[in-house]
């Protein structure tokens, strides 16, 4: 299988650098070499992200919709050769990595001809005044985007601020750094013109503290951890630049007594396995009402004894490997505390093997409010399953940690679902199922899983200003 060349993309030009390795997660072998910016490097890009910006706020929106669509095209004709690449550095089953693609391609698509559509407007006034409104560009982006969804995370970042009419430079993840570098050769090959796209890498708290001072930078976007998005946005804030934080998560999940245990605990595993947890809107805390606990948790967790876990590149496999050796770590670590307070390991719960960075997708239940893991974001395939006795309490415990990225919820009600929608704090509520977001719609957080939004028509004004124009006739 090919791994491809990792290299950075500063003003329309391809540059090779020296580096740190690229780890496959499957058998902990070395794939390739991720080149490392120097602030040389920044500087070229930040001086092409203003010569891109300059060029590409002057396009028409029609000409930009036109090359986002074809770069969109290309990645859907090498999906197969990404989604071999993708599995090779972060994990995944090929077929879950082909749907990133393809998601991250539906993206580009919807931002682009929304871009069409950044409409002003006229505000009526007195005769010989016109009052307008004007949406343009914010201007260059800085974008950090993670190692977990290698392509359709950056692609999401791009896509906002392409479509607006801005530029941007990139810093993609250093562990999984193919699929930034395929998504900007797909749109180097439609013809953007240099300097609208710009990827680099390296040390991640070197990169940000150098680039969001720079006046040149109008917009900061950043999805990943709590810590690191609050240490960010207090940097933006120092120097007045808006910004978009995606941070964690840890979904609760309501499993109200009128739906069907089993078909419900059966679409839960699928839920939770996905990329292995690692997923900012992973479903992790599910609060299911005391008259259907057991069948759910017994069924949760036979379910996912029967998962097949190994090397994504195996068509067979239902759930890859970790990502790194940190979430082995973190999961032992998790459950081990959790055993010691009271907590029944149903399924799972250690490592498998010792070469790769394999951990089987655990259920844990009746786990104590004070356990780490139901404070903690685990960030890997970890279930937590504990009865209530009631819908109220189940609220009162879904919201009562400080995130609120992602819940979920299942039941027949509409009764129900008209509480949970007004009551659960999050940015994104979804009622029997498991996606949390969609291309068409906005996707962000609210509590410590941050503000500003992505996807949607909502997302897409992030990256523009409202400029208010007062004419008077003279």
């Amino acid at each position: 299988m090919n791994y491809p060349d990792i290299e950075l993309y500063i003003d329309g030009r391809w540059k090779r650098a020296s580096g740190q390795p690229v780890i496959n997660p499957a058998d902990e072998s070395v794939l390739g070499t991720v080149p490392t910016a120097t602030k040389a490097d920044l500087d070229d890009a930040l001086a092409a992200a203003q010569r891109g910006f300059a060029v590409w706020r002057r396009t028409s929106p029609a000409k930009r919709t036109q090359i986002i669509l074809k770069a969109a095209s290309l990645i859907r004709a090498r999906v197969d050769e990404m989604a071999v690449a993708m599995t090779l550095e972060q994990g995944k089953p090929l077929d879950q990595a082909r749907l990133e693609i393809v998601r991250g391609a539906d993206i580009l698509e919807w931002d682009a001809t929304e871009g069409l559509r950044l409409y002003g407007r006229i505000i009526p006034s007195e005769e010989g005044m016109r009052h307008s409104v004007l949406r343009q560009p914010i201007g260059p982006v800085a974008a950090f985007s993670p190692w977990n969804f290698p392509m359709s995370s950056p692609g999401r970042k791009v896509a906002g601020a392409l479509s607006a009419g801005c530029s941007i430079i990139l810093k993609a993840s250093e562990e999984t750094p193919a699929g930034a570098v395929q998504l900007v050769r797909a749109f180097h090959d439609a013809g953007l013109p240099p300097g609208v796209l710009n990827l680099v890498f390296g040390n991640p708290a070197e990169i940000s503290e150098y680039l969001i001072p720079q006046s040149a930078i109008r917009l900061i976007t950043f999805t990943g951890s709590i810590p690191v998005g609050k240490k960010l946005a207090e940097m933006a804030g120092r120097y007045m630049k808006p910004a978009i934080m995606e941070l964690g998560g840890h979904a609760p999940v309501i499993v109200c007594d009128d739906v069907d245990p089993l078909a419900t605990a059966t679409s839960s595993v699928a839920g939770k396995s996905r990329n292995a947890g690692q997923v900012c809107v992973s479903p992790t805390r599910f609060f299911v009402q005391e008259s259907i606990y057991d069948k759910f948790a017994n069924a949760f967790a036979e379910k996912a004894a029967q998962l097949k876990v190994g090397d994504g590149l195996d068509p067979s496999v239902q759930m890859g490997p970790l990502a790194n050796s940190r979430r082995i770590d973190a999961m032992e670590t998790l459950v081990a505390d959790a055993k010691s307070k009271g907590a029944r390991v149903l399924a799972g719960g250690s490592r498998i093997g010792n070469r790769g960075y394999f951990f089987p997708l655990t259920v844990l239940a009746d786990v104590p409010d004070d356990a780490r893991a139901m404070r903690e974001e685990p960030f890997g395939p970890l279930a937590l399953v504990n009865p209530v006795r009631n819908l109220d309490e189940a609220i009162e415990k879904a919201n009562s940690l400080p995130y609120g990225l992602a819940a979920y919820a299942f039941t027949r009600s509409a009764h129900n679902a008209h509480r949970l929608a007004d009551d659960i704090e999050a940015g994104n509520l979804s009622i029997n199922h498991f996606v949390a977001s969609v291309a068409e719609t906005p996707f962000g957080g609210v509590k410590d899983s941050g503000y500003g939004r992505e996807g949607g028509t909502e997302g897409l004004q992030y990256y523009t200003v409202a400029k208010n124009v007062s004419h008077k006739m003279i």
